[in-house]
């Protein structure tokens, strides 16, 4: 979640989207009614399992699953019509405070959701990048998720309500005739920007830091696998290490380096890295350079699977 005014001048950030209707993120207040479309030949089951553990992780408790038989979504509000009413009627019946979808929507599908289903609507990739926003604790991770929840905010901007409709014109503006929406649009870009020179250095510096591991004496072995799958568990025993280890998606969002043991004489450096999940925003790839390094220059890699977890088996 993001902590700072966009021009860095308030404590707590309002968000362009926050006037539209706080639809930039989910709170741990709200109760959710989840959304899949289920396609000829395929199933969602354990898609939407993993939706509601990614809901449970933002703290998001779900009320009703919902799924749609179709063979390819529909262009307007990506489930039919007749379905776009059952979730309304469900999400007032059980007091629902939002509901998610288990595939990235348009920005035109979820304006014409909200409209008709009268709630906020996000998808699967809001709900990771809040995931990453409330748990990030690097200062790079912390600046990945911002830029991915930019980028992926600036195209859904769009004009609800009169706060849209004012003009910019006068003293301190850039023209006159300027909406409040064009306004917020080139400060988000000035922040994305302002990001990516930020990013730049971070990675700069995380550089340095793998060439000095590298040319160490010590062989490195990556831990990689599903997130959730146990590696930060493996690390802890390996290297006696204290890492945090918690039953939920995303737990450890940045790589960490512990000295540990190899048998009886040799030691090694062993990575705990960030735990890959299906669909995931193509937006917060870049979060996972850190991790695509790693695994890149390690002596060994160690696929660390949970054998009672049928999705990371088939994987």
């Amino acid at each position: 979640m993001l902590e700072r005014k966009l021009n860095g001048s308030a404590e707590r950030t309002i968000l362009p989207e926050d006037r539209l209707g706080e639809r930039a993120r989910v709170y741990g207040s709200e109760k959710a009614i989840l959304v899949a479309l289920q396609r000829p030949g395929s199933s969602v089951d354990e898609s939407l399992s993993e939706l509601d553990s990614l809901a449970s992780t933002a703290g998001i408790p779900t009320l009703l699953e919902v799924v749609q038989s179709r063979t390819s979504p529909d262009s307007r509000y990506f489930i039919g019509k007749g379905k776009v009413a059952e979730v309304k009627a469900a999400a007032h019946e059980l007091n629902a405070e939002v509901v998610i979808f288990d595939d990235e929507l348009s920005p035109a599908q979820a304006r014409n959701l909200e409209e008709k289903l009268k709630t906020k609507v996000i998808d699967r990739s809001q709900l990771i990048m809040d995931i990453f926003a409330q748990r990030a604790a690097t200062k790079e991770a912390r600046l990945q998720v911002e830029l991915a929840q930019l980028r992926y905010l600036l195209p859904r901007l769009r004009g609800w309500g009169s706060s849209l409709s004012r003009l910019g014109g006068g003293i301190g503006t850039r023209g006159p005739g300027e909406t409040q929406l064009e306004l917020d649009r080139k400060k988000i870009n000035r922040r994305i920007h302002t990001l990516e020179r930020r990013l730049k250095k971070a990675r700069a510096e995380r550089d340095l830091r793998s060439k000095k591991r590298r040319s160490g004496a010590l062989p490195v072995i990556a831990l990689i696998g599903y997130t959730n799958s146990g590696k930060s568990t493996l690390l802890n025993r390996l290297c006696e290490a204290n890492v945090l280890v918690e039953d939920k998606l995303f737990a450890t969002l940045t790589t960490t380096v512990r000295r540990g043991e190899i048998g009886s004489s040799q030691s090694g450096l062993f990575v705990d890295t960030v735990g890959f999940i299906r669909n995931l925003p193509h937006q917060l790839i870049p979060a996972f350079a850190a991790t695509l390094e790693t695994v890149r220059e390690a002596d060994l890699i160690l696929h660390v699977v949970d054998a009672s977890h049928n999705t990371q088996n088939a994987n």
